[in-house]
């Protein structure tokens, strides 16, 4: 496997062959509380002039190794070419346009500027809260509770059926998120902003190892059994969590709903 100095050296060689107009790195990489480990990507930008000569051929990116897999993505005015090479090392490389260097900083948390010979990134600052979680609004958390209920019913109705993929992309797309969600506004009930990261990957640091645990414990979904006992338990949760949550922020909560609801899945799933 390449090191990260053989890495970094080869990125900003062929961005200096390919003239580009400069280079930056975002992601865990530009994260100091990060780990280091053998997994992290390289998210690199090269900010271009001309991205449609640029992309007019492609073969340049042979150089940075011999692929297994890779993916093109356009989002924006922007592309993105995500490679994953066989001695395990990735690159995810953003062709931006110059006048487009605001719409790639928005999407990131922060980033660390490799070259910038023309000042580009001067004027720019990092999205460093992005992944930042803040105290709820009373009509958020109404919101997050409306969801939350809304969805249940509709993972009752997946696992009667035996819609097992179904069942659980809503319990685990919808209504676990939305308990995720409780979790990281119990900790900035407390805090006030936080950094939570994406996709919740921090939320754990600021709870207690038992809530990690019972979390941890609702991701078994690989049955109807398993996904019932999910359910059961998540819904609980929920309540347990938003009755905590409003208590503390003086919110309203509809605990009649939320005991309809538990009502409801015991009888469809349970008593039958």
């Amino acid at each position: 496997m390449r090191t990260d100095t053989e890495m970094m050296n080869l990125i900003l060689q062929i961005a200096e062959s390919l003239q580009v107009e400069a280079v930056a790195l975002s992601g865990s990489r530009t994260n100091p509380q990060v780990p280091k480990d053998e997994f992290q990507d390289y998210d690199v930008v090269y900010i271009v002039d001309d991205l449609e000569d640029l992309i007019s051929d492609l073969s340049w990116l042979d150089q940075f190794g011999k692929r297994i897999i890779e993916q093109e993505v356009t989002i924006g005015h922007r592309r993105l070419y995500l490679m994953f090479f066989e001695d395990g090392n990735r690159i995810d490389l953003t062709l931006c346009p110059k006048e487009s260097i605001q719409e790639w900083v928005d999407r990131e948390a922060g980033f660390k500027v490799l070259k910038d010979y023309k000042g580009l990134f001067e004027a720019y600052q990092p999205n460093s809260k992005r992944y930042w979680t803040a105290p709820p609004t009373e009509e958020e958390f109404a919101a997050s509770c409306n969801e939350f209920w809304w969805v249940s019913a509709y993972v009752v109705k997946a696992i009667r059926r035996n819609q097992l993929i179904y069942a659980t992309d809503h319990l685990y797309g919808i209504c676990q998120q939305e308990l995720l969600k409780v979790l990281s506004w119990q900790v900035t009930s407390e805090r006030g902003s936080v950094d939570i990261g994406k996709n919740y990957k921090y939320l754990f640091h600021y709870l207690p190892i038992e809530q990690e645990k019972e979390f941890s414990a609702l991701l078994d979904l690989s049955n109807f059994d398993k996904i019932t006992q999910s359910l059961s338990s998540t819904m609980k949760g929920f309540d347990r969590e938003a009755q905590i949550l409003a208590q503390k922020m003086g919110f309203t909560y509809n605990k009649e709903v939320a005991e309809k609801m538990i009502a409801y899945a015991k009888e469809k799933l349970y008593n039958r």
